[in-house]
């Protein structure tokens, strides 16, 4: 006998692939134990005393992570996880290592910085497990759209009245008994949740109200009203904060977001012609963006103290790392002296010490991971799913290119940091909470349907044969 199904929505789905995380896991802890463990030699000669607390911690950190994703997140991306892991160890590696410099771990510079670090690390994978854990779908997120906008503004604005000045710029917040706080890291990932509830509902005024000129479609006036806004908006938070990579950051998600959303070149085209008028006044107004514009252009000028400038330093930094690089422990960073040896310019050590070789995996690593969220964005099924993985992947894609294009001298230095990689606890913090949304996102696009109820009425009238 035979039989026909009458249903069309298959039960299956893609494989949980929970083992796979668990396997590139293990490297990724591997990985980073062997390279502290490769410093320690090329310093001193002898395995480092806290190489077998690393590992363990690392492996702690990592281990609780997957059990969590494997319960909460069973069908999440398998890749996110061990990369984001990765990086971190051996963001965590490098600090160390630059701990071992004298010139750059003095105490009139915040001392080592590698214990904080793994401490703020912590933090970060418990802020990623309670997002797993207590958030059960992403679409939740929808409902608090313009509380999201509120909230991320005031972060936004408040370095501005309670902030400190640090290297000139106006971008921390200092709490007692905790320590300096950036309060932009986190408002990224929020302004990423109201651009994409925002853009979800306005997305069809956006893209089908504009005009034809010269074979441009150009938006209304009336339509140009809320990529203004957010271009003013970026424009004072350079202006106050003198925070050159924020508002790059800031309008370029908006800008991402919304060409994603309208499938309108128009909008790219307006994007970029804001953004670099916006750049420019600045710059010519402001001191310390003025600097940076010089530093940029004129990276082998004296320095205010009649020495080389740290622009030139990292150039040489890169030049002298070649194909393989001088070996880690073994380069010269200490040279670019200040803490940006250890957030700004900590690419430069990798490029020194790892070469191009390593500088590219490095890169690769996180081209890895924009690709999985924008693979994501593709297999979300939900409009806002799929706009908030494109905003939470782009976040990664601009900061990556922000901070290696002002390291490599391409643009001019911003002062943000290298995600996962670079000294900061906001940073090391905020990026674990967007891999864990990014996460969220991915297990509800590859859970499998569920199985559809049996028809009764199809079963009487089935046809049997014989």
């Amino acid at each position: 006998m035979s039989s026909t199904s009458n249903t069309t929505v298959s039960t299956g789905g893609l494989p949980s692939r929970r083992n796979t995380e668990l396997a590139m896991l293990v490297f990724a802890v591997l990985i980073p134990v062997f390279a502290y463990a490769n410093v320690g030699l090329a310093k001193d000669g002898s395995l480092p005393a806290g190489m077998l607390g690393y590992g363990l911690g690392l492996g702690l950190m990592a281990g609780v992570a997957h059990l969590v994703v494997r319960r909460w997140a069973p069908y999440a991306d398998p890749l996110m996880l061990p990369i984001a892991t990765l990086l971190n160890g051996m963001g965590l590696v490098l600090i160390w290592r630059l701990d071992q410099e004298p010139q750059i771990t003095t105490p009139s510079l915040g001392g080592p910085m590698a214990a904080d670090q793994l401490i703020w690390s912590t933090v970060g994978v418990a802020l990623f497990l309670g997002v797993l854990i207590f958030l059960k779908d992403h679409r939740i997120l929808q409902r608090y759209t313009y509380i999201s906008m509120v909230v991320a503004l005031v972060l936004l604005a408040s370095p501005i009245f309670v902030g400190e000045e640090i290297n000139g710029a106006r971008i921390w917040v200092q709490i007692p008994g905790v320590g300096s706080l950036q309060p932009a890291e986190f408002a990224k990932i929020i302004i990423a949740v109201f651009f994409a509830g925002y853009l979800m509902v306005k997305r069809d005024a956006l893209a089908l109200a504009s005009r034809r000129v010269m074979g441009i479609y150009l938006p209304r006036g009336r339509d140009l009203g809320p990529i203004l806004v957010i271009w003013a908006i970026s424009l004072m938070i350079l202006i106050f904060e003198t925070d050159l990579g924020t508002s790059l950051l800031f309008f370029g998600i908006f800008v991402v977001m919304l060409y994603v959303a309208t499938e309108r070149t128009s909008w790219i085209l307006f994007g970029l012609l804001l953004s670099a008028s916006g750049a420019v006044l600045v710059a010519s107004t402001n001191a310390h963006v003025g600097d940076r514009v010089h530093n940029w252009l004129n990276p082998l000028a004296r320095g205010d103290n009649g020495g080389i400038t740290e622009t030139a330093n990292v150039m040489f930094s890169f030049g002298s790392g070649g194909l393989f690089g001088s070996g880690l422990g073994q380069g010269y960073s200490r040279l670019i002296g200040g803490i940006g040896a250890k957030s700004d310019y900590i690419l430069a050590t990798v490029g020194e010490e790892l070469g191009l070789a390593g500088t590219m995996a490095i890169i690769l690593l996180y081209a890895l991971l924009i690709q999985r969220g924008m693979r994501t964005a593709l297999a979300a099924r939900d409009p806002f799913g799929k706009l908030l993985a494109v905003g939470l992947a782009g976040i990664f894609a601009i900061q990556i290119f922000v901070v290696a294009g002002g390291v490599t001298g391409l643009i001019p230095l911003t002062g943000m940091t290298m995600p996962f990689l670079a000294q900061g606890g906001s940073s090391v913090i905020a990026n674990w909470a967007l891999i864990a949304l990014l996460l969220r996102i991915s297990d509800t696009a590859r859970r499998p349907a569920p199985a559809p109820a049996p028809n009764p009425d199809a079963e009487q009238t089935q046809v049997v044969r014989a």
